[in-house]
């Protein structure tokens, strides 16, 4: 290529502006003979150049133009003879014939040397007519364009003409002219036109050079010219031409001082002003104000007040744009805009709230960015970020999750625990969307920084709260939430894909680090998965058998169980069927899947069948396979992708290395022997779901080393491990069987009672000759107890009781004569130590008495006998009910003689509650329960203790849930209304609301449940509970309207839930059963008129609940309810009831009165009208409320009862070992009814001298002792108060002493609703607030009223002295006698006798106290 000498190598010295004198030497050349030109004047050309004329041609003409150009490269500004000579040559070589000449290479040469005369005759143009000179740049500028070929072999010569214009800064000449814009805007656009990127930057640099001159020098920039410029910022132009977009960066970088003005103007113009007419760019203002931004900030100092005058703007979608504009002005990583224009980033920032939902979700989004480029403005963004979290629209919620993940996969540091908080919440968003996007987001955060590790051990404690969260997820009842867990924990928890070895480390620490509850639902999803599996290998047997139509329905029942497993159960139930039609017809499918469940599969040939079984259901016309994501989504849930033999090794193993000292377990955050106590538990759970895979020697050899480890949960998961899976130790491994049954039989004798029922059925599980194994264990043991040394009773007692439940033809014989002469007679029935007096309702478990740790064996002891033998035949069931009985009428005390504590009699109390419900699950003596002992069993959920209704509650709920517990059993939940601590009653609720709904579950999913009806249907508890509420000891005084509003609560508590949806006509339903009960008698009392009031009254009271809530329950019951005749007789044909047993303002009173305030319904956000009852004080119509005058003219006394009705409950807890609850009296506010009824203030008048008691409630040590009317006489008004007994017992007589402490506590107990307020600032009243207090009596003539009652045993107070005297003397003797019934169980004639005797000892009581009510 063709090299021209470029100017910048010639050493140039400025002699004033626009003027440059070459140092280089001077060439003269001879002057040619001068030409004529058309003006007159004598053309004088370069020596050896003729004259250049459109009479020659083309070729001639470019050869001397190009001598002419050598002639005016080498020439000086100090030529000036030269210049002279010259000069009309210049003239001419602007006519017209070279200016528009059609050869480029002439126009190429022409501009050259107009280029070069610029130079020479500088600071002054040869040409003095502003429109030749206004042609001759636009003619430069046109030659410019050749630029663009870098290949051109004329390239230099255009590179000669840019660099010349550049450093002499020929334009500037135009600035005299007055159209020199247009000029101007000619050259901008063609040199941005022509760079390309295989210009060098020499090129850039001169066009810069001459631009910047231009702007930098000139008067201003018009619009025209700055949008020539700023058009090259658009992304449109951008994407066209990177090199026009880094020249005009470049430019404007170099230019700002001089064209911020012109741009703020511009902006200004179309933001402020709306002017969009004045640019073209208009429309493109935020694109351009990013750009500008990006390039240097200080471009749009004057713009930024007009975007925060436009994010202020009534227009969403321009607000919208400026929200976007702003997002990556401040997002930039390299911007500080937030803190240099601290105003705009407070404005931006409250568009995080903005009413437009496009704008908040543009909001949300940018934080992603800012968090990850600007971590110190995630303060400020935490909060926005926090409202959005909980924004009503689905999409912001998502992507507020997607921002906070997003920025935590990026680094962990960018989030602080606040964000990943807000994640944490929306795993419960209700929209499946946003659960899936946290619950994904955070297990790839705890993949990344807890399993791989990849930001240190720091990082990984900051997120290792996560995987509990996700498997607490698990407890959702969404199969989806369900489904997704599973694939979170085989694919980020313990990723399947791992080598065996590192799968199972990583499963064994997880499982070591978890806490309880994911634990639990860690293993309850095992339990689902193997579940599932067990299904399709059901299924599979259903496909072996011949076709029948019991084969078909029983496989159509199988399909619907396993579709129920899957996502969307309404679709997967037609996918399901279609699979089982493939199954059907592929034999070979069909041994895939086979494998794929069988015990023995592997890890890997589970991911061969998987892949096998997805590719023959692929179908490679059909992208998109609903029917194959749903076998897939089956095949995952059933595939064991994480445990087999060789998994079960390799956990065995880690477990060896923990016990050895050898592991890593330090390293992974847990201690070894939790390290080897959670294996143990992993293996115990793994042993249910994969029994086959433990079967080796040595997997055998390392839990007999675990067995002889001193850590008692060690060996006790161990014993459980070989029950689960030892089925072929007595064939396959002898010497493992004879090193196994001398331990088993140790840990029987003397392990702990865990141990030794686990010892117990692993020896009955696992060995053929159990028989003698057990006898073994059965002879020393029941030959050696010895109730003076309780603490050596417990493992015995425990291991006789599951030997005699598990082999009952073999002992339930020699247990009878054990049983009688020694658990009844020498255990139960004595006392031989003396309780700690501490006052405490509940002691922890490692403070309770061996003594008393014994007796509850004892008592579940009796409850596995029975529950071996499974018949009545010895009546030994009827001597222990009534023993259990006993035990709850006598408050847990059954020896009446006051040595134990009250928190040993809470123990036996909920022992022998339980062992009652427990019995009940057996049909056989489920019969035989009477009514009387039914309800004492239900009152025990009232018990004052709180942990002693909890427990209950739980196994309660257990057994129904399991379908085990009779229906009338459900009805209990009903007395939790009364319960004074609001969890309790919530979780009562949700006990209600998952049996119900199982149950009615249950009667869909199977066509035989419907002959079963009466002890199935939810709504059949309505009788039971009816009947349970009219005996209820609390409910004494059938019109007394405290106690109707009892009932109707407890009622309300219960109904509320079945009420929710009218199935079947149910509301009619319930109405008709309760309208029956009115036609019946009372079959635990028929004769007595006030029981049958009573059970009126409640059916009243229950129909009256009913009409109100539902106007659905008028139509016809669809089906004549049957009422249970062991609770009501059957209807008399002449028999008729319709009188009202409540009266028309007792019912309005009861719908519409002033609520009693309570929690209730708190936490289950469900209507209600009227709130539950007050759990402590216990008022009278004229205490919730008098006349408009009347309250308006109350007594300070009136004042007091008010503020003493408003009582808070605080610091209860579910999982306190000594709740005490701390009760506030505050002035009572009337609170709004949820349905809208009215708060009536009317009560009834002329209340009884009883019901003029008021009970109060002790606050912060002090007594609201209620001021009486004057009409009251003076006996009333003193401070002692009417006592009530406990709840389903009879009060003790009270030792002497205690009258001044009567006086300080007055707190008169009732069991189940505690009415003591402790002092908060004294230790001792906290302690003393779970404590019951003495009891207190009357000093009045009249006897206390409203006394508790039972049917068994009924007290009387008598004396003045504060004492409880019994009707009945229960005297140690008495009781020594009735506890002999268990040694006469061998002859139905001592049976007689026994019964007996019992009649004449407990049920005697009632008959005696019927003849005294007559009186």
């Amino acid at each position: 290529m063709l090299h021209l000498p470029e100017l910048h190598e010639r050493p140039v010295e400025d002699c004033g502006e626009g003027k440059f004198i070459t140092s280089s030497a001077r060439m003269d050349f001879p002057a040619t003979q001068p030409k004529p030109a058309a003006d007159g004047k004598i053309i004088y050309y370069p020596p050896g150049v003729k004259e250049i004329t459109d009479k020659i041609t083309n070729d001639e003409v470019v050869k001397r133009l190009k001598m002419v150009v050598k002639t005016f490269m080498d020439m000086d500004q100090d030529s000036e003879d030269e210049k002279q000579q010259y000069l009309p040559l210049a003239l001419h070589l602007a006519s017209e014939f070279f200016l528009r000449n059609p050869n480029k290479d002439v126009r190429l040469l022409v501009a050259c040397c107009l280029a070069d005369i610029f130079r020479i005759y500088a600071p002054e143009a040869p040409y003095t007519s502003h429109d030749k000179l206004k042609d001759i740049f636009l003619f430069i500028t046109r030659q410019l364009k050749g630029l663009e070929d870098t290949k051109s072999p004329q390239f230099n010569r255009y590179f000669y003409l840019l660099e010349n214009l550049a450093w002499v800064k020929s334009y500037n000449i135009c600035f005299e002219l007055e159209d020199c814009n247009e000029i101007f805007i000619q050259l901008f656009r063609t040199l941005f036109s022509v760079i390309n990127n295989s210009h060098n930057q020499k090129v850039q640099m001169h066009m810069l050079d001459l631009m910047s001159s231009i702007i930098m020098e000139g008067d201003g920039v018009t619009q025209e010219l700055l949008d020539s410029i700023l058009i090259n910022l658009i992304p449109a132009h951008k994407n066209l031409n990177k090199q026009a977009f880094d020249l005009a960066k470049v430019l404007l970088k170099r230019t700002v001082q001089t064209i911020e003005p012109c741009i703020a103007n511009f902006f200004n113009q179309v933001l402020v002003l709306g002017k969009s007419s004045v640019s073209d760019l208009s429309e493109h203002v935020f694109d351009l104000i990013q750009e500008l931004f990006a390039i240097d900030p200080h471009l749009l100092l004057s713009v930024m007040p007009q975007l925060e005058f436009k994010l202020k703007s009534n227009d969403g979608e321009e607000r919208l744009a400026v929200v976007r504009l702003l997002a990556k002005l401040f997002g930039s990583k390299d911007s500080d805009l937030a803190t240099q224009n601290r105003p705009l980033w407070q404005c931006f920032l409250g568009r995080f709230n903005d009413i437009h939902v496009p704008v908040r979700l543009e909001s949300v989004k940018f934080a992603s960015h800012c968090l990850m480029n600007h971590p110190d403005l995630a303060k400020d963004l935490t909060e926005y970020l926090k409202v959005r979290s909980h924004d009503p629209e689905e999409a912001i919620r998502h992507d507020v999750i997607v921002t906070i993940i997003t920025a935590g996969k990026r680094d962990l540091s960018l989030v602080n625990d606040q964000l990943l908080g807000f994640v944490r919440e929306r795993t419960l968003d209700k929209r499946w969307r946003v659960r899936k996007e946290a619950m994904m987001g955070l297990a790839q955060l705890y993949k990344k920084y807890c399993l791989h590790a990849e930001a240190g051990k720091d990082a990984a404690e900051k997120v290792s709260w996560i995987k509990d969260k996700l498997l607490h997820i698990y407890y959702q009842n969404s199969i989806d939430d369900k489904l997704l867990v599973e694939k979170i924990f085989a694919q980020y928890l313990v990723p399947h894909n791992l080598e065996t070895e590192e799968r199972m480390k990583c499963l064994y620490y997880l499982y070591a680090s978890l806490d309880p509850n994911a634990v639990k639902a860690l293993n309850e999803m095992w339990k689902c998965q193997n579940m599932l599996r067990s299904h399709v290998r059901e299924l599979l047997d259903l496909h072996k058998q011949p076709t029948s139509e019991a084969n078909s329905a029983a496989m159509f029942g199988k399909l619907m169980t396993i579709a129920k497993n899957l996502p969307d159960p309404g679709k997967a139930q037609d996918f399901v069927k279609k699979f089982n039609q493939v199954l059907g017809d592929d034999e070979k499918l069909r041994s895939q899947l086979e494998l794929l469940i069988s015990p023995t599969c592997s890890c890997k040939q589970a991911d061969v069948c998987v892949r096998e079984i997805a590719r023959k259901l692929a179908n490679p016309k059909q992208p998109t396979n609903p029917f194959l994501e749903m076998v897939k989504f089956l095949l995952e849930r059933i595939a064991p992708v994480h445990i087999d033999s060789e998994a079960i090794s390799a956990l065995v193993k880690l477990m060896n290395k923990s016990i050895e000292g050898t592991a890593d377990d330090e390293e992974e955050g847990v201690s070894p022997d939790t390290a080897i106590r959670a294996g143990l538990e992993l293996l115990k759970v793994l042993s249910f779901t994969h029994p086959t895979s433990f079967h080796s020697a040595e997997t055998y050899e390392s839990l007999l080393q675990c067995l002889r480890m001193e850590d008692d949960k060690v060996a006790e998961a161990a014993i459980q491990i070989f029950r689960n899976t030892g089925h072929k130790i007595e064939t396959d491994l002898p010497q493992i069987r004879s090193t196994l049954i001398p331990i088993l039989h140790q840990k029987a004798k003397r392990g702990t009672p865990h141990q030794a029922k686990q010892a117990v059925h692993c020896i009955h599980a696992i060995f053929s000759n159990k028989e003698v194994q057990l006898a073994q264990i059965f002879e020393p043991l029941s030959r050696s107890l010895n109730a003076d040394v309780p603490e050596q009773l417990i493992t015995p007692l425990v291991s006789l009781g599951h030997i005699s439940m598990l082999a009952p033809d073999q002992f339930a014989s020699p247990m009878k004569s054990v049983v009688a002469n020694f658990i009844v007679k020498d255990l139960l029935m004595n006392d031989r130590s003396t309780g700690e007096k501490n006052g405490k309702l509940w002691s922890p478990d490692e403070e309770v008495s061996p003594e008393v740790l014994a007796k509850v064996q004892a008592i579940k002891l009796l409850v596995r006998w029975l529950l071996g033998m499974k018949n009545n035949q010895s009546k030994s069931a009827n001597s222990t009910l009534r023993l259990l009985s006993a035990m709850l009428v006598s408050e847990g005390d059954l020896t009446e003689q006051k040595r134990i504590s009250k928190s040993d009699m809470s123990r036996l109390r909920l022992a022998a509650g339980s062992a009652i419900m427990k019995l009940a699950q057996e049909p056989c003596y489920h019969e035989i329960i009477t009514p009387e002992q039914f309800q004492l069993c239900a009152l025990v959920i009232n018990d004052e203790c709180y942990q002693v209704r909890q427990i209950f509650a739980q196994k309660l709920h257990k057994a129904l849930v399991k379908l085990l517990l009779p229906l009338e059993y459900m009805a209990i939940f009903a007395l939790c209304a009364k319960d004074p601590v609001k969890e309790r009653r919530a979780h009562a609720r949700q006990c209600l609301l998952k049996n119900i709904s199982i149950r009615r579950e249950y009667i869909k999913q199977n066509p035989m449940a419907n002959e079963k009806l009466l002890s199935l249907l939810p709504e059949y508890v309505v009788p039971y509970m009816i009947h349970l509420l009219a005996h209820d000891p609390d409910f004494t005084k059938p019109q007394d309207v405290d106690q109707l509003r009892d009932v109707k609560e407890c009622l309300w508590f219960m109904l509320e839930v079945l009420m929710t949806k009218n199935e079947n006509n149910s509301h009619a339903f319930m109405k008709k059963m309760s309208e029956n009960i009115k036609l019946t008698r009372d079959a635990q009392s028929p004769d007595e008129p006030k029981a049958n009031e009573k059970l009126y009254t409640v059916c009243d009271v229950a129909l009256c609940v009913i009409n109100s809530k539902s106007a659905l329950c008028n139509a016809d019951s669809p089906k004549d309810p049957v009422l249970p005749t062991k609770f009501f007789t059957q209807p008399e044909k002449d028999f008729c009831n319709d009188r009202n047993y409540i009266s028309e303002e007792t019912r309005v009173l009861l719908l519409t009165g002033k609520p009693k305030p309570t929690g209730v319904l708190g936490t289950v956000n469900k209507p209600l009208s009227a709130t539950g009852r007050r759990p402590y004080i216990r008022t009278t119509g004229s205490e919730t409320g008098s006349s408009v005058n009347s309250e308006l003219s109350a007594s300070a006394g009136n004042r007091s009862r008010e503020q003493s009705s408003d009582i808070s409950e605080t610091g209860v807890s579910e999982n306190d070992e000594n709740p005490v609850r701390i009760i506030s009296v505050t002035p009572a506010k009337t609170e709004p009814v949820k349905n809208k009824e009215i708060n009536s203030d009317q009560a009834t008048q002329g209340n009884s001298t009883e019901r003029g008691k008021k009970r109060t409630a002790t606050a912060s040590g002090t007594e609201n002792i209620h001021q009486k009317t004057e009409e009251k006489s003076v006996d009333e008004t003193g401070p002692s108060l009417a006592a009530k007994t406990r709840r389903g017992r009879p009060t003790k007589p009270e030792p002497q002493g205690t009258t001044a402490k009567n006086e300080e506590t007055n707190k008169p107990p009732v069991r189940g609703r505690k009415r003591a307020a402790a002092n908060q600032e004294s230790p001792g009243s906290l302690e003393a607030g779970n404590a019951k207090a003495p009891k207190q009596q009357d000093t009045a003539k009249k006897p206390a009223a409203a006394q508790r009652q039972i049917d068994l045993q009924r007290s009387q107070v008598l004396g003045s002295d504060g004492d409880s005297l019994l009707e009945i003397d229960s005297s140690p003797e008495y009781s020594q006698n009735a506890m002999d019934l268990f040694k006469a169980c061998g002859s139905s004639q001592e049976d007689t006798e026994d019964t007996e005797i019992a009649e004449g000892g407990f049920l005697k009581v009632k008959r005696k106290l019927a003849r005294k009510g007559r009186k």
